[in-house]
């Protein structure tokens, strides 16, 4: 099935979600691509742009974590598609802000 055909037969549903009143004031909310952590099962990993040659990502304690909503995954023209989410956090507990880098010099050649 080709995307236009996807397009074609996809049905459009209005839904409301619920978020009780205090939810968003205790909480602050993070979008990405949820991955599980390489090592620790009570921490979730949320990569902001999956896509990029410059990734970074979020680290935050599963606890921490008061609700997930689903969003609309992201697809490559090749067709890679990738899950993509809302996370909730509650305010004041740590998250990890990780961007890797690769170590060059960066001075000219030749100086």
């Amino acid at each position: 099935m080709t995307v236009k055909d996807l397009l074609k037969h996809a049905e459009r549903f209005e839904v409301d979600a619920y978020q009780p009143r205090d939810f968003r004031e205790n909480h602050i909310s993070f979008m990405g691509a949820p991955e599980k952590h390489p090592y620790a099962v009570d921490k979730i990993i949320l990569i902001q742009d999956p896509f990029s040659t410059n990734i970074s990502y979020y680290e935050f304690a599963a606890a921490d974590v008061a609700g997930v909503e689903e969003l609309p995954s992201l697809v490559t023209a090749e067709g890679t598609s990738v899950k993509m989410c809302r996370v909730w956090v509650r305010k004041g507990s740590i998250g990890i802000r990780s961007t890797p880098f690769v170590v060059e010099d960066t001075t000219p050649r030749g100086q």
